[in-house]
């Protein structure tokens, strides 16, 4: 199935090909669980260059995201602009940028490059105040929904921000968040973690006319910091290298997988995903998973769309 989302064409010939480029939105973490940490890790890891822009910081460590401190909006802006001026990108990734004036400084960009198509990843802020939440996703809602190409999200993250009101007894799926999405301009919706019976979650990319793909997992008893971050950074990567949406559904998926399996604490808070897990030592003897084993078996990336193999 080819894909609806062109990313930006590569000037490069064939003989000469490089890694597609990402121009990426969010915030700095400390912890390198997520944030621009997990992106540029996970962008390389599958084949594709990130090209960061730090829109913020967050105050975290492993276990909790204690605040942010925000970039001004005239220094996010004056990153993005001048790499622009040298760097053909693929494809805008958007990640949490702290502040309405950023988001609008990122609309503003995206306007203006309207052929790159836009990937809009939405992380769970109830560490935040609710004052803020509210300012930030009605800002989101209006300047950066608009003009993006997939929405990336966790169910009940995307639940309680697009159907705040949805009183039916059982909880909406994921069609039914992908119309709500689509009400404000989104053409398709990415959406993880859906509870199913017997500890196993459902990934689905959909439209709100159908779903394209879904693939169901056997839930993780360990705790994780940064699996959203990765997985939308790995899927945004495979997106902008070619990959059509429902094979970078599957390979990210899978890519995330094997993060979770190889996962690490580095300090006394929860379980980091290693998204350089294929650059470890291979070991004959059988590895123990961090907690359980996926419901099916996908076959990771042989080769990356640039052909390069990890």
């Amino acid at each position: 199935m080819e894909s609806p989302i062109a990313p930006s064409p590569n000037d490069e010939s064939p003989e000469s090909a490089q890694p597609a480029c990402v121009l990426v939105f969010n915030a700095s973490d400390p912890s390198g669980a997520g944030g621009l940490s997990a992106d540029i890790t996970a962008m390389a890891s599958v084949g594709a260059h990130a090209v960061p822009v730090v829109t913020g910081a967050y105050t975290r460590d492993t276990a909790d995201i204690f605040g942010h401190f925000a970039f001004d909006d005239e220094a996010v802006a004056e990153q993005a602009r001048a790499v622009l001026e040298d760097v053909s990108v693929q494809l805008i990734k958007v990640g949490f940028v702290g502040t309405p004036e950023n988001l609008g400084v990122i609309a503003g960009i995206s306007a203006d490059y309207a052929d790159v198509p836009v990937i809009a990843y939405m992380p769970n802020l109830a560490w935040w105040d609710e004052v803020q939440i509210d300012i930030y996703l009605d800002a989101f809602k209006e300047l950066i929904l608009p003009q993006t190409s997939v929405l990336v999200g966790n169910h009940s993250t995307l639940w309680r921000w697009l159907l705040p009101d949805w009183s039916m007894e059982r909880p909406p799926g994921a069609r039914d968040i992908a119309r709500a999405a689509e009400e404000l301009g989104v053409p398709y919706t990415f959406v993880t973690g859906i509870p199913l019976p017997d500890q196993f979650i459902d990934n689905v990319l959909t439209s709100a006319q159908a779903v394209m793909a879904s693939e169901k997992f056997e839930r993780f008893e360990a705790v994780f910091s940064g699996a959203g971050d990765t997985l939308s950074a790995a899927f945004s990567a495979l997106i902008a290298s070619g990959c059509d949406m429902t094979e970078a559904f599957s390979e990210a998926l899978s890519y995330l997988d094997h993060s979770l399996e190889a996962g690490f604490r580095p300090g006394m808070g929860h379980i980091v995903p290693d998204r350089l897990f294929w650059a470890q030592p291979e070991d004959d003897e059988d590895t123990e998973r961090v907690e359980g084993d996926p419901a099916t078996s996908i076959s990771f990336l042989d080769h990356t769309p640039n052909d390069t193999k990890h």
